[in-house]
C-alpha cells in the first residue's frame, strides 16, 4: 500500500482466468450478475476476500473492511499489511491459479497504470463509474482512483520548539536530524509524493522533479534528514519528531497518539502542493472474483466513500456526492486547510514515468553519506 511501485519487472501479460467461477470473472458490471442483489448473493457464497497491503490505520481502512464483513457476512483476509505495491503485483502474478492470489489491489496511481498495461487487471465498472473524473479512471475500467491527499508535514509539537510549515522551513538548523520521510521515494508512493512537492517548492514542475532531489540533497547536507522511516512507533518514541507524508495519514497519526501525550501537528505546505490518488483494481485471476467486485461497489458506494472521508482522505467520488447531498459535510469539514482553494493538478502519465526514473536513478546520490 505505500509504494507506489517504480517499475512493472517481473509482471507477464496473461489473457487467463484459473481458479475461479467463468461467469463471475467475466462479469463486467453488476449487470452481468442480473443486478446488485445476484452480485451478493455470488459473493457470498463465495465468503472471502483476499486483499493485501491493507493497514488499518491507513485512511481508515480498519472500519471500512469490519463495515463490509458485517454487511455482507464475507471475510476479508489481509495479507501483510504493510506491502508495497510492488508486492501487491508480484503476489498476484507468482500466485497465478492459486487460492492464495490477491482478489484485488489498491495501489498508487502510476502503478496501477503498469499493471494494466500488463494485462494484470480485469475490467469492472462499478455502478458510479460515471461520476469518477475522467482523467482518474482507465477508460477499460481496469483500474480506477479511489482516495487520495495532499503531502503534508507531520510536527511532535512537545518536541519541537516551532513546528515548520513549509519545505523551506526544513532547512532551518534548528531541525537537525529530525525531518523523516515513511519509505523511500524508489519505492514509496507517500515518500515519491515528498519528492515531487519539494520540487515545486523549489520551482520544478511535473515536468522536472530535479529540484526536489537538489532539496534532499541539502537537507542531507544540512544534517536535517533522518534516514528512519517514519511510523506511529517511531514517532511516539520520539524518532522522526518531523514526518513528510499524506495529510490523512498525518491526521491519523494525530487523532491515534493523541490519547499517548503525542501533540502531533499537521500542515499542507503553501510552497509545495501536490495531491495523489490510489487507485482500486480487480486481479484478472481472482480467486474469488464476485466477492471482489462487491468489494469494489462497496467501496464506491456513499458509505464506503464516507468511511474513506472519515479518515480524512478524499474520496473520489467527494465532487459528486457533494452535489448530490451525500457526503458527510461535518466530516468534509475536518479535513486539513489547502493552499488554492483545494482545486488539483495532477501530472500527466508521460511526466510521472519520467519523474520515477529520474527518482530511481537520483535518491541514492542525493542522501548517500
Amino acid at each position: 500500500m505505500a509504494a507506489l511501485g517504480l517499475t512493472a519487472c517481473g509482471l507477464t501479460s496473461t489473457n487467463d482466468v484459473s481458479g475461479s467461477d467463468s461467469k463471475a470473472a467475466a462479469a463486467t458490471s453488476a449487470k452481468d450478475f442480473g443486478g446488485m442483489d445476484a452480485l451478493v448473493a455470488a459473493a457470498k457464497k463465495e465468503g472471502k476476500l483476499n486483499a493485501i497491503a491493507l493497514p488499518r490505520d491507513w485512511a481508515n481502512y480498519g472500519e471500512i473492511i469490519d463495515t463490509f464483513e458485517k454487511k455482507y457476512g464475507i471475510k476479508v483476509e489481509v495479507e501483510n499489511p504493510d506491502a508495497s505495491s510492488q508486492d501487491e503485483i508480484t503476489a498476484a502474478t507468482s500466485r497465478k491459479g492459486q487460492d492464495r492470489s490477491p482478489d484485488v489491489i489498491d495501489v498508487g496511481s502510476a502503478f496501477a497504470v503498469s499493471a494494466a498495461e500488463q494485462n494484470v487487471l480485469a475490467p469492472y465498472r462499478v455502478s458510479a463509474f460515471n461520476q469518477i473524473p475522467k482523467t482518474q479512471k482507465d477508460s477499460q475500467a481496469r483500474w480506477y482512483n479511489d482516495f487520495g491527499g495532499y503531502v503534508s508535514i507531520g510536527c511532535d509539537a512537545k518536541r519541537v520548539k516551532k513546528c515548520p510549515k513549509t519545505f523551506a522551513d526544513l532547512m532551518d538548523p534548528q531541525y537537525k536530524g529530525q525531518v523523516a520521510l515513511t519509505g523511500n521515494p524508489t519505492k514509496s508512493s507517500s515518500a515519491f509524493g515528498a519528492v515531487y512537492a519539494s520540487s515545486l517548492a523549489r520551482k520544478g514542475s511535473f515536468d522536472d522533479i530535479k529540484p526536489g532531489l537538489d532539496f534532499f540533497a541539502d537537507l542531507k547536507k544540512a544534517g536535517n534528514f533522518n534516514p528512519v522511516e517514519s511510523s506511529p512507533a517511531t514517532i511516539q518514541k520520539g524518532e522522526t519528531p518531523i514526518s513528510i507524508t499524506w495529510d490523512y495519514l498525518n491526521t491519523g497519526y494525530a487523532d491515534d497518539l493523541r490519547a499517548k501525550g503525542v501533540d502531533w501537528k499537521v500542515s499542507v505546505p503553501s510552497d509545495g502542493a501536490y495531491a495523489e490518488y490510489y487507485s482500486q483494481a480487480i486481479v484478472k485471476w481472482a480467486p474469488h472474483p464476485a466477492a471482489a467486485r462487491l468489494w469494489q461497489e462497496f467501496l464506491y458506494s456513499p458509505e464506503g466513500q464516507n468511511l474513506w472521508l472519515k479518515g480524512h482522505a478524499r474520496p473520489v467520488l467527494m465532487p459528486a456526492m457533494q452535489q448530490s447531498g451525500t457526503l458527510d459535510a461535518a466530516l468534509a469539514a475536518k479535513l486539513p486547510q489547502t493552499p488554492g482553494n483545494g482545486r488539483i493538478a495532477f501530472p500527466t502519465e508521460g511526466q510521472i514515468s519520467k519523474a520515477k526514473q529520474a527518482v530511481v536513478q537520483g535518491w541514492a546520490q542525493a542522501v548517500a553519506g
